[in-house]
């Protein structure tokens, strides 16, 4: 369970990131998530306030590859597939949102694995 201190060191880092970033029809954000057992990615306008497509480790495309987890091997599989899922909505460039994680491990390997999947960002 994380501590005060944590928590709002996490909330403080979310906001200073999200105050950054938008994204758009042509640009979406690509929000990522994690929790203790799962990975959620959504890819979403923030102009027109709607979710453009999304995975998470949840999800039946997911299930039905392979188990994942929210380990570095499961962000591994689960960013290729955000990719494939992302490039057949049409969307081709995002605004990376790595929510309030710090980018290395598990973050970073979803990053590089969407980046290898043909996402530009």
């Amino acid at each position: 369970m994380r501590t005060d201190k944590k928590e709002k060191l996490a909330t403080l880092r979310h906001w200073r990131i999200r105050k950054k970033i938008s994204g758009t029809k042509e640009r979406p954000r690509m929000s990522v998530r994690f929790s203790n057992q799962h990975i959620m990615v959504q890819f979403i306008d923030d102009v027109a306030r709607v979710t453009l497509a999304s995975t998470s480790t949840r999800g039946k495309k997911a299930q039905a590859e392979a188990k994942l987890a929210a380990n570095v091997a499961g962000a591994k599989k689960l960013g290729a597939l955000a990719a494939q899922i992302a490039k057949d909505k049409g969307i081709i460039r995002v605004v990376f949102d790595r929510s309030a994680a710090r980018y290395h491990g598990k973050v970073k390997a979803l990053a590089d694995a969407a980046r290898e999947g043909g996402l530009q960002f």
